[in-house]
């Protein structure tokens, strides 16, 4: 069995309408949350073996206040995680190596959502999830096929971490 963590980006800042939306930073409020959801996966011992992360600046700069907790995890980011859809999602995860127990993807919504629900239909917090995939919040899927077989429904959502739960 591998586990799946899905990172949606902390809050990003709205101040600068000039940014394209790519370039967008964390706002103070994303940055605290990146912080105490750092500290939650020192806690909890998350320790993903691969982080794909998209190349937009608001997730960069989420990954970064978690790179500290992150020990000797591969790192990849990718322009294709950006605006990715569930499906785009998927196919990339097929590509994650075998040999890969658990990986973190941080990523934005809407496909990030629609990815964990689509995946992981059953499990504790699942309406929830359905309902919103706040900001920073962290998903934790168990995966019942290999990386190259995933397919919808192959996944148990064991957790959902949204950051005013970890305030």
């Amino acid at each position: 069995m591998s586990r799946l963590y899905l990172l949606r980006h902390a809050k990003s800042s709205w101040d600068d309408p000039s940014l394209r939306d790519h370039d967008r930073p964390l706002a103070s409020r994303g940055r605290k949350a990146a912080t105490r959801l750092a500290e939650h996966l020192r806690t909890e011992g998350i320790r993903p073996e691969l982080v794909l992360c998209s190349s937009a600046l608001r997730a960069r700069q989420t990954l970064e206040r978690l790179q500290g907790v992150l020990g000797t995890a591969a790192v990849i980011v990718e322009d294709a995680l950006y605006a990715a859809d569930a499906d785009e999602l998927l196919l990339r995860l097929r590509r994650v190596p075998e040999t890969a127990r658990s990986v973190m993807v941080i990523a934005h919504n809407p496909g990030l959502q629609d990815l964990a629900v689509e995946l992981a239909p059953s499990g504790p917090d699942v309406e929830r999830l359905r309902e919103k995939f706040p900001t920073g919040a962290l998903a934790a899927i168990d995966l019942d096929a290999a990386w190259d077989d995933l397919a919808w429904g192959v996944g148990r959502l064991t957790s959902l971490t949204v950051p005013r739960d970890l305030a």
